[in-house]
């Protein structure tokens, strides 16, 4: 396993992130923590979860703060706080003050059953409160203990620059991460996302890397998603022809040499510039292993030319 430092921090992950989205959704306590105890086996110390995820409030953080007892010091264990099942996608109201993450922050310790918090991530941006003081309370979190490192999630590229300057201006702790979507299907962020990453230091996280299973090679076009799967319950969502089609020809080359489009997807989104670790989300412990072993290959400079040539011919 491959271990990247983020930003400037000492926090040193693994190249591949456990993505916790599914975990009281899709997962209940018995499998998620057969999932994390395989993750932790094959060297994925990076968990990554949300109070927003697993349905009702804080559930998914409490199902991680079960399946890690007794071996938290093994885990970088990051959470996002600014968002709620009752306005997904989007952030709530007042959710970058201080009031709310001071108490945001005490709640997924409780239900996290931990005493601090290596990456407390904002959610989605809070449009209507500064940034000041959202980072003055991070800002404190750190100083108390709490939290060691903060990061930040869905922000656009002047949002990320304006955190940036807030932090330095003020010799507040910056935001040393970005969650984003990306994946070798959707690269929007490359415009100007990554140029404010790599500016200000920040190492991406990207999430939905395999477009939620729609890159794992089991999806057909014109037929039915697998069922049961997130993609068929989400009807639609993450397919287009021209999505087909462009994997169509990334299939094609990966026979070439010997690749699947799991592993040409995942590979080529670990290569691609600031990247701290890929997040992915599983439902089995047969596929973090999969998955695991497709990010693990090592691409040639000559197959990411070729994938990249692919790319700017379906722009």
């Amino acid at each position: 396993m491959e271990y990247r430092n983020l930003g400037n921090s000492e926090l040193n992950v693994s190249v591949f992130s456990l993505g916790c989205l599914n975990f009281g959704l899709f997962c209940d306590q018995e499998t998620t923590t057969k999932i994390i105890n395989t993750a932790i086996d094959l060297g994925v110390n990076c968990i990554d979860t949300a109070a927003l995820y697993g349905g009702p409030k804080g559930h998914c953080e409490t199902i991680v703060g079960k399946a890690i007892e007794g071996q938290r010091e093994k885990v970088i264990l990051a959470t996002k706080f600014g968002a709620d099942p009752a306005t997904r996608g989007s952030g709530i109201k007042d959710g970058g003050t201080r009031d709310y993450i001071v108490k945001s922050v005490e709640e997924s310790l409780t239900r996290l059953d931990t005493d601090y918090i290596d990456l407390y991530q904002m959610h989605f941006p809070d449009h209507e409160t500064p940034i000041d003081e959202t980072l003055r309370a991070l800002d404190d979190l750190v100083s108390s203990g709490k939290v060691r490192y903060i990061g930040s999630s869905n922000f656009a590229s002047w949002q990320i620059s304006e955190a940036a300057w807030t932090a330095i201006t003020n010799e507040l702790n910056h935001f040393i991460s970005l969650q984003t979507r990306y994946s070798i299907l959707n690269r929007d962020m490359e415009k100007e996302i990554v140029p404010a990453c790599e500016k200000h230091n920040i190492s991406i996280l990207p999430f939905f890397p395999l477009e939620s299973g729609l890159l794992t090679g089991k999806v057909k076009r014109n037929e039915d998603p697998p069922p049961g799967t997130r993609l068929a319950i989400w009807k639609g969502a993450f397919q287009s022809d021209s999505k087909f089609d462009l994997m169509d020809k990334l299939i094609e080359f990966g026979k070439s040499i010997n690749r699947n489009i799991l592993e040409l997807s995942l590979c080529w989104a670990a290569n691609q510039n600031q990247i701290g670790s890929v997040l992915v989300g599983v439902t089995k412990p047969e596929q973090l292993i999969q998955n695991v072993e497709a990010i693990s290959w090592k691409m040639t400079p000559e197959e990411m030319e070729s994938i990249n040539n692919i790319l700017k011919e379906n722009k």
